[in-house]
């Protein structure tokens, strides 16, 4: 059997996140797993390398399946392109080696965040960034973006309710810079919990508009309750940009 790897990439606007859901959902992974199934005559279950929420975009996701069939991996790759939506494309497909695993292989994850910081929105861009008209002080941003970096306990930082699953991750770094009244935000780690990216862009937001020192969010982190943290920033600006493996 050929385990088959690929990167993908897709417009979050209108899915309810990647993960199949058993309710009848609209899903960028059933949307995929629905075409494979289709293409090869087999039912295709998608592994992908995490879950996005509702609303969040791709630039390049990796999910690799399983199958039979003898179908070449460019025919596949026209085949997908040709019986996919707009916003959703396959970037490459290639074989893999038997123990490719898209999301148990990880070494680190990246994401991106567009903010507009300007008085007058984009309206070409507007799907696509978090609009916000105040100034933000970015050095205060990355003062406090400093605490997070490293393995620390995110209880603060995620909506997971679960008390068995662990909470520890580790952030590698947090790059913040501004190019023509637009901030990116780039979170790199090991790992992510529900919602953990954008509390975290929520929480250097607030710090942005001069609510929180790094002392405030030194203190989130230790407090291990997610009242403490920041609001959780808006989806549509949020980019998966890079898997490594």
């Amino acid at each position: 059997m050929r385990n088959i790897k690929m990167i993908i990439q897709y417009d979050g606007t209108r899915y309810k996140g990647w993960q199949k859901q058993a309710e009848n959902i609209n899903t960028v992974q059933g949307k995929l797993e629905n075409i494979l199934s289709k293409m090869t005559g087999e039912d295709v279950q998608l592994v992908g390398c995490g879950r996005t929420d509702a609303g969040v975009h791709a630039l390049n996701y990796t999910a690799n399946f399983h199958t039979n069939s003898n179908m070449s991996t460019d025919d596949m790759l026209k085949y997908l392109n040709d019986n996919l939506p707009d916003d959703i494309a396959l970037l490459s497909i290639k074989n893999a080696s038997e123990r490719f695993h898209a999301r148990y292989n990880i070494l680190s994850k990246t994401y991106l965040y567009r903010i507009n910081n300007s008085q007058v929105k984009n309206v070409f861009d507007r799907k696509y960034v978090h609009n916000i008209h105040e100034q933000l002080d970015l050095e205060k941003m990355r003062q406090c973006s400093g605490a997070l970096i490293g393995t620390h306990d995110f209880q603060s930082f995620t909506t997971l309710k679960s008390k068995t699953k662990s909470t520890v991750r580790t952030v590698n770094y947090i790059n913040i810079e501004e190019k023509e009244s637009i901030i990116e935000i780039e979170v790199n780690g090991n790992g992510f919990l529900w919602n953990m990216v954008r509390i975290i862009l929520g929480t250097l937001i607030e710090a942005g508009r001069g609510k929180l020192s790094i002392s405030d969010v030194e203190n989130i982190l230790n407090a291990k309750k997610r009242a403490e943290a920041g609001p959780i920033a808006p989806a549509k600006a949020l980019f998966l940009k890079d898997v490594e493996y």
